[in-house]
């Protein structure tokens, strides 16, 4: 970096790369990397997958699973990144035939924006709804609830003689005939939380199947335009403005973690939650399921294969220490993930004891934890609004950091492809083009049915895709242009190779791709038809689910066929040359390509 003073005494940073432009210091790029990676799966998923499989026993195969799958990924595509400094698309120079692979992961990335905004945009309606002094999904007595909702004190229910069901009702045995007692039970496990209504039909509005598409819920479509507003300014002036943004979106999830965990351990339950989500169950370690969702979650944590990461590192100056900075974001996402799970469950505890329930009855991920579970545990504290709206702003901030890498990713990729049209100058164009064609498509998960069309999309758009991808990606780095020589390209920026230079070679060649083909086996073993909650989507539905897949593992052979096709020469001379790196295939400034073999 250098530093230059001008007539007007103010300091200004010159890039190493002038016509890319470079991150203003390390730090931004780790705290961007961080912001991407810990997204919201770490807070809603991890915790759970701890509980469901083996509590602290469940630590083993994940951390076992980083080493294998997830730092080998995470480290190589830093790497390679940094070392080009190009975008998803255009860094496949390194074996044009497969440039296919940048353009699949470009429509992942493309694909996940779409619907990842439309959370954030739930986010900030569940933020603005806290802002009163009774949140609106404390209690039955809105205009949205039905005669199902039912919101009752476990502790209460004892002191009556009562039983409390599986939804928090509670029932008062006395003298009723067991024929009535059965169909007091049948009514009460009918019935619905405050918090469950609230986010079906006061936020969703949600329509009785996928085929309803209902109207638009106008509250979500601007809070997701907002969203969309929020995102465009943070990448208006490239990594610029957006390493200034991710300095918020990194750090202050930490701190709302920090203060909830606080609160949490002042409640009572709260010993019970965290000693169910600890207590190691060594007998579930010789489960298969065990050990593929732990190296499930440490895949998708981390975001290889999306192209988000080549992006960031991208913008990095050629000799940063990029396997330093993979050992602390990678590492960080771990910690992050356990840390969460102490205020996650912490706060389940609490729940539990309120209700007079076991806290494996309250346990639960994704969504239902962050919409439902956790705002019904919150409006059971006193000063609720407040915990609420921290809550909120954590999940926006988790979202959004997320949110900015894939369209900065989506944005390189595009201006990377026509530097000549699309220089910096232009880049806001693109940034505004992108942001609006995104939240009109996110209009469609706006509507009554929105949440049928979002997890859709959750299901399809990157599971089984960016699996492909990434299997595609190795078989290219270190089997075609040769993890030996990929090797020496990382010892060029980091001026010696990375620590135990073998077992780098050995895990990029043998171990993490026999992983991932494993993963991809078993996720397609055990895939299931989409669905939510009891209603399963119809036949045509999965099918478009499936076409979903496919578009981005299909951009793979059909690009590789127009690069054939436009080749000269026979077909094996075509092949052949495609699969060799390009002439301007290197390190971006000439006094570095000089040192590097890229012949």
């Amino acid at each position: 970096m250098v530093i230059i003073e001008n007539n007007k005494s103010e300091t200004e940073i010159v890039d190493e790369n002038k016509e890319r432009g470079n991150w203003s210091n390390k730090v931004e790029f780790i705290m961007s990397c961080i912001s991407y990676a810990v997204g919201l799966g770490t807070i809603w998923r991890f915790p759970y997958l701890c509980y469901r499989n083996g509590g602290g026993a469940f630590l083993i195969p994940y951390i076992i699973m980083y080493l294998l799958v997830g730092l080998p990924m995470f480290f190589m595509e830093i790497a390679f990144g940094q070392y080009a400094s190009e975008g998803p698309i255009t860094i496949w120079k390194i074996c044009p035939l497969f440039q296919g692979i940048g353009y699949a992961m470009f429509t992942i990335s493309f694909l996940v924006a779409i619907y990842y905004n439309v959370i954030v945009g739930w986010s900030f309606y569940y933020l603005f709804a806290s802002f009163t002094s009774e949140l609106p999904w404390s209690h039955c007595n809105n205009d949205w609830n039905t005669p199902a909702c039912a919101r009752f004190n476990g502790k209460n229910c004892t002191v009556l003689g009562g039983l409390l069901n599986t939804t928090g009702h509670c029932l008062l045995q006395n003298e009723s005939s067991p024929e009535l007692w059965d169909s007091l039970k049948a009514a009460a496990n009918a019935s619905k939380m405050p918090a469950d209504e609230y986010f079906h039909h006061s936020v969703l509005g949600i329509s009785d199947g996928i085929e309803d598409i209902g109207g638009i819920r106008w509250q979500l479509a601007l809070c997701l335009l907002l969203g969309w507003i929020i995102v465009f300014f943070a990448l208006l002036k490239g990594v610029k403005s957006f390493g200034k943004a991710v300095y918020f979106t990194a750090i202050f999830p930490y701190v709302v973690i920090f203060i909830l965990l606080i609160r949490a351990a002042t409640l009572p339950g709260y010993v019970d939650g965290i000693m169910f989500y600890l207590i190691p169950k060594w007998e579930r370690l010789t489960e298969a399921k065990v050990w593929v969702d732990a190296a499930t979650q440490i895949f998708f944590a981390l975001s290889p294969c999306f192209g988000g990461l080549i992006t960031l590192a991208s913008y990095n100056r050629f000799h940063n220490n990029c396997f330093r900075d993979s050992l602390i974001v990678a590492t960080g996402n771990i910690l992050t993930a356990f840390f969460a799970g102490f205020v996650i469950f912490g706060i389940m505890g609490f729940m539990a004891h309120e209700l007079g329930k076991p806290v494996e009855s309250v346990a639960t991920e994704g969504a239902g934890l962050a919409f439902i579970a956790y705002p019904e545990a919150v409006s059971r504290l006193p000063v609720a609004p407040i915990w609420s709206i921290l809550f909120f702003v954590m999940l926006l901030t988790l979202g959004l950091g997320t949110q900015f890498t894939l369209l900065e990713t989506v944005v390189t990729a595009i201006v990377d492809s026509w530097p000549d049209k699309l220089c910096e100058r232009n880049r806001k164009w693109v940034v505004l083009g992108a942001s609006c064609v995104m939240f009109l498509l996110g209009l469609t998960m706006c509507t009554r049915n929105g949440i049928y069309v979002l997890q859709l999309l959750d299901n399809h758009a990157s599971t089984f895709s960016a699996l492909i991808v990434g299997l595609c990606e190795i078989f290219v780095i270190h089997y075609l242009y040769g993890v030996d020589r990929f090797l020496n390209d990382i010892k060029l920026m980091l001026k010696r190779y990375p620590p135990t230079y073998g077992l780098w070679s050995f895990m990029w060649k043998y171990i993490t791709p026999v992983v991932i083909i494993g993963l991809f086996i078993f996720c397609t073993i055990n895939f299931k038809p989409s669905s939510y909650g009891d209603i399963i989507f119809p036949g045509f539905v999965n099918a478009i689910g499936w076409v979903i897949s496919a578009v981005p593992i299909s951009l793979i052979p059909i690009v590789a066929i127009i690069k054939i096709s436009k080749a000269k020469g026979s077909l094996r001379q075509r092949i052949d040359c495609l699969i060799k790196p390009t002439p301007d295939w290197g390190p971006a400034l000439n006094r570095i390509r000089a040192e590097a073999d890229v012949t």
